[in-house]
């Protein structure tokens, strides 16, 4: 919105400022982060009035989490609020790729409140029907993909770019639709199954943002890719705005989700962030590198998958508990001992997937 005001330069004036993309991140992101400092407070005090019970805590799960009980959950709602208006406030509305990782933010940020609404209100762990929810996601992530297609220049569109391998691409066709149906609606459900203990999801969710955040900067810059070697892709260096005001927003959640958390996330925010971070992956080219970036996330949702076929074909399980987090808990690990290893391990993947932009 204030990108208008760029209009008024004359050249070397403060209004010149707006025309750069790094100035409206960072100014996003300070922006982002104050709005969930200066909320935060008030609306953790508000969804523990509404919510009374707060978010039910299963009874199978790790006996720690008892104690949580009557903590308020929807906390996603400070995040994508200080995201949201962050971002509409900083970065160009006439670019496509910015409105399409926002509506896959906001879509996937209403399935995740009606199922945490729906835990909330019943008091059970349930939520809203999984078989729903998973229909409601592919719906928006071939929107998006649909979209994402149509606004790649016509070299890219349908294609596949693999890291690494420098001008490779593989021609998906129309199998890139259902593609990346995949890889946005993978990329939510994976981060909603690593939200399980307090500040466990949301750092490597910023590690991993952050990291894409920079790939978009990159491929949108002409002069840039040509001297890497990756594919240019005009436009996208505005999603570093997007994820400028992601990590402000996530630092401003962090300061009250730290253990022990005031406020949980709930799939009201899992759920959207992890399928901004799949929305910003397809948009960019990069769905490979999503899978390396967010290896963590990736192998939280596999430790799940291995868990159910194992068992439904032995009747034994491979962890102690799935997701892998948990598994961790069970074998006497402390919660914070986990959250800050699975933090370093983010970090780790999130720089091996940032070289493959200079690997080549």
């Amino acid at each position: 919105m204030l990108y208008w005001l760029s209009s008024l330069s004359e050249g070397g004036d403060v209004f010149n400022l707006f025309r750069y993309i790094t100035f409206r991140a960072g100014a996003a992101f300070f922006t982002a982060l104050f709005f969930g400092f200066l909320f935060g407070g008030r609306m953790i005090a508000w969804l523990r009035r509404v919510q009374k019970k707060g978010q039910p805590i299963r009874d199978d799960g790790p006996a720690g989490h008892l104690a949580k009980a009557g903590t308020p959950t929807m906390g996603g709602i400070l995040i994508l609020s200080a995201l949201i208006f962050s971002t509409l406030l900083w970065a160009r509305l006439d670019n496509g790729y910015v409105w399409i990782v926002l509506l896959v933010t906001m879509g996937f940020a209403a399935i995740g409140f009606a199922d945490d609404y729906a835990k909330v209100t019943k008091q059970n762990t349930k939520g809203v029907s999984s078989r729903i929810r998973m229909l409601l996601g592919l719906a928006i992530a071939a929107a998006a993909a649909v979209a994402a297609a149509s606004l790649h220049p016509a070299a890219l569109t349908g294609q596949l770019a693999l890291p690494v391998f420098k001008d490779v691409l593989i021609n998906l066709g129309w199998i890139f639709v259902p593609f990346a149906m995949i890889v946005i609606v993978g990329a939510a459900n994976a981060v909603n199954l690593t939200d399980g203990l307090d500040g466990l999801a949301i750092m490597p969710v910023m590690i991993a943002a952050g990291t894409l955040g920079v790939i978009a900067y990159t491929v949108g810059r002409v002069d840039f890719t040509e001297y890497l070697g990756v594919h240019h892709v005009p436009g996208t260096g505005e999603i570093l705005i997007f994820v400028s005001a992601l990590i402000g927003g996530g630092l401003g959640f962090l300061w009250y989700n730290a253990p022990p958390a005031a406020v949980f996330m709930g799939d009201t925010g899992s759920l959207a962030l992890g399928g901004a971070l799949g929305a910003i992956a397809v948009v960019t080219k990069h769905e490979i590198v999503l899978a390396i970036v967010g290896g963590l996330f990736v192998v939280e949702a596999l430790s799940v998958i291995i868990q159910v076929l194992y068992f439904k074909r032995t009747g034994k399980r491979v962890f102690l508990m799935a997701p892998i987090h948990h598994h961790f808990e069970k074998k006497g690990w402390g919660e914070a001992q986990i959250v800050i290893r699975f933090w370093i391990i983010a970090l780790i993947l999130a720089l091996i997937g940032l070289a493959t932009l200079k690997l080549r």
